[in-house]
């Protein structure tokens, strides 16, 4: 009997649960003004090959562009890229289509900007967004490298042929941070915020996005491919949307967004937020396995040895691998495609249900915050502009003058023989007063 695994059916069904797409009503809404202001524009997008660069480019490919330039340091990503689009029938690919795997903050971006430019529309989606990112001074660094530093010369560069809509992507984790990731999202919110009378600066604030790159929901399916246990937090519950979301709620952002404006989706704590433990049961369901709850990761990996380990052959684009169930009298049949679709099937034989090694733990990282918020009680909200969309309209805006004061600081401190963790923490904490940082001296690196 074969059960057919279609990961955005998953998405639609146990994460977002919501039948369409949270931006679909807004889209219908504001269709023509869309249209009107993305057609015949060049676009840059920046760090286009995660996942909600591409989702960006997929939704703005959905109207019609002249010309479209994707910088990203993941070159295996930017080719996924290409293949994906080039493979699909659904989005107007303009004639003038071009990737760069380059880091935006080099020199040979800047002449790829000269001699592509000037464009319309930038989006930046080039961003450290894991709180593991901080798990020493090294990461940190390069960390608030990425998201604030660079996106500065960006900025700088930009104001020489000011486009007509600029985005950058930030996190709901910068709304009364409590790690570092979210404090350096937060200083880039102000800071790109100082440009908002010189250039059309929109952000965005938004959930975790499902099975996005390097998440641990995707995990669970890369875990799965290689017949190794599972391991996941208890009761930490999120906000998430679609991939498909996140492109869309960006575009809506980066076009329909008055400059200063951080939008975020509307959702509902109490219907909205997931906890992470209830999607691996889901999906080990939705798999036709069940799980077997071990007390240590040494007994998960242990139970993992039992399984068969796969043989893998290519076929296409997927790898399939058969295995033999660890009660031996049935085989399931595992096809991982590159999009991240799957199918699991098995023989008809046993209706025993398949176990599969998983590890719950209570979460003691540091930098994780109890619970998300997209806003702060002093942010004056616009609920009423979109459908499912809401807008902070008085984010803070620092003076040029004052940015220089705190990349000066940090300059100086990163240049420090005897720089430390908390001397940054003490630092950003100077300039963003809501950052309380949670430190237990451990991070996940250290787990599964």
């Amino acid at each position: 009997m074969l059960t057919n695994f279609n990961l955005d059916n998953f998405i639609t069904t146990f994460v977002t649960k919501r039948p369409k797409s949270l931006l679909a009503d807004d889209f219908i809404k504001y269709n023509t003004e869309l249209n009107n202001r993305i057609k015949g524009k060049k676009v840059l997008v920046i760090g286009g090959a995660g996942t909600i660069g591409s989702s960006y480019i997929k939704a703005i490919l959905k109207f019609n562009i002249a010309k479209l330039v994707v910088v990203d340091i993941n070159e295996n990503g930017l080719t996924e890229l290409v293949r994906d689009l080039r493979s699909s029938t659904e989005y107007n690919i303009p004639d003038d289509f071009i990737t760069y795997p380059v880091n935006f903050g080099d020199r040979v971006f800047e002449k790829i900007f000269s001699e592509h430019g000037p464009f319309e529309i930038v989006a930046n989606f080039a961003a450290h967004k894991h709180v593991r990112s901080e798990k020493d001074i090294y990461s940190i660094e390069a960390m608030i490298e990425n998201n604030v530093l660079r996106a500065r010369k960006l900025l700088d560069i930009l104001l020489q042929f000011p486009p007509e809509h600029f985005f950058c992507v930030s996190t709901d984790k910068a709304a009364n941070p409590v790690n570092i990731m979210g404090a350096s999202k937060k200083l880039m919110e102000e800071m790109i915020m100082a440009y908002s009378d010189k250039l059309p600066i929109k952000t965005a604030r938004f959930a975790n996005v499902a099975f996005s790159n390097g998440s641990l929901p995707l995990g669970f399916l890369e875990r799965l491919n290689k017949q190794q246990p599972w391991s996941c937090p208890l009761g930490i519950r999120r906000f998430f949307v679609s991939p498909q979301e996140s492109g869309e709620l960006c575009l809506m952002a980066s076009i329909m967004g008055e400059s200063g404006d951080i939008f975020f989706p509307k959702l509902d704590e109490n219907r909205d937020m997931i906890p992470f433990d209830q999607i691996a049961l889901d999906l080990l369901k939705t798999l036709g396995l069940t799980p077997d709850i071990c007390q240590s990761e040494d007994e998960a990996k242990q139970k993992a040895l039992l399984l068969q380990n796969p043989s893998l052959r290519g076929v296409g684009v997927q790898r399939k691998q058969t295995k033999q169930s660890p009660e031996g009298n049935r085989l399931l049949h595992y096809v991982r495609n590159d999009d991240h679709s799957s199918v699991i099937a098995s023989d008809e034989g046993t209706k025993q249900s398949t176990k599969y090694p998983i590890y719950f733990f209570g979460s003691d990282t540091s930098g994780e915050k109890a619970f998300e918020e997209f806003f702060t009680a002093k942010e004056v909200l616009d609920n009423d502009s979109f459908i499912n969309l809401g807008v902070v309209k008085n984010s803070k805006k620092r003076t040029i003058q004052e940015i220089d004061v705190i990349f000066d600081q940090l300059h100086t401190l990163f240049e420090s023989q005897n720089i430390t963790k908390s001397a940054i923490v003490d630092i950003l904490k100077v300039y963003l007063p809501n950052f309380e940082h949670i430190e237990t001296g451990k991070g996940l690196d250290s787990k599964m």
